[in-house]
């Protein structure tokens, strides 16, 4: 995660938000998540499953696992132990399968197997952050939330969007922040823009849309020929 100011800089102008938002909507107008699902009850789990792993691995994970288990009912059928096989190819899978079946077991108890469209709810699933929550908010029921995850949390900070020493922090910035137009698919923008361009380790810089508004210091130049 990239560090973050040690005292939170004022964000960039809204203007120059606004001019961000512009340039990622017109390179993805349509940004989509890219776990596999095909219900609110599989989008929980795949992002849930997707702590501290990569979308790939969850998606080559969950084919086989949403094949058997679709809705909580059959995933209580199959068992933790099915479960946990289905998914070792994951980091953290043991605690993952517990948390899959104790998420699945919660809504079947408490919401009549439906997933519920409040965060408050959501969170009170195993396994279900505030994060996931908003994920969940924001794709399957069409919700304003911006799930901020280590990608967001490093574009907030270094673009001068939404400065902040935590993803609540930066969360809450970007709500206040990112205009009414634009709130809908900020999540996704910002998190596609962090995944393939704002990287961790070296931006590239020199291929990004919005760097002359970005108020990052240390920007990546061209590598050579040869290099890219």
């Amino acid at each position: 995660m990239t560090k973050p100011p040690a005292k939170p800089q004022r964000p960039i102008t809204r203007a120059k938000i606004a001019t961000i938002y512009a340039h990622l909507q017109e390179l993805d107008p349509e940004p989509k998540t890219e776990l596999n699902y095909s219900n609110p009850y599989t989008l929980v789990v795949a992002v849930a499953l997707s702590a501290q792993a990569t979308d790939i691995g969850v998606n080559k994970a969950t084919k086989a696992l949403f094949a058997l288990a679709d809705n909580p009912k059959d995933m209580l059928a199959l068992g933790e132990d099915k479960v946990r096989d289905l998914i070792k190819t994951i980091g953290l899978f043991r605690n993952k399968a517990k948390n899959v079946i104790g998420l699945s077991n919660k809504l079947l108890n408490d919401f009549g197997g439906e997933v519920p469209q409040t965060r408050e709810e959501l969170i009170s699933l195993p396994g279900v952050g505030r994060k996931t929550a908003n994920v969940v908010l924001n794709v399957a029921f069409g919700q304003p939330t911006i799930a901020v995850d280590t990608h967001i949390f490093r574009v907030g900070n270094r673009t001068g969007m939404a400065p902040g020493k935590n993803p609540d922090q930066v969360e809450d910035v970007l709500m206040r922040v990112t205009p009414p137009e634009y709130l809908q698919h900020a999540h996704h923008w910002l998190i596609l823009h962090g995944r393939y361009t704002c990287l961790a380790r070296k931006p590239r810089c020199w291929l990004c849309r919005v760097s002359n508004v970005c108020r990052y210091k240390d920007k990546t130049p061209a590598p050579d020929e040869g290099q890219k």
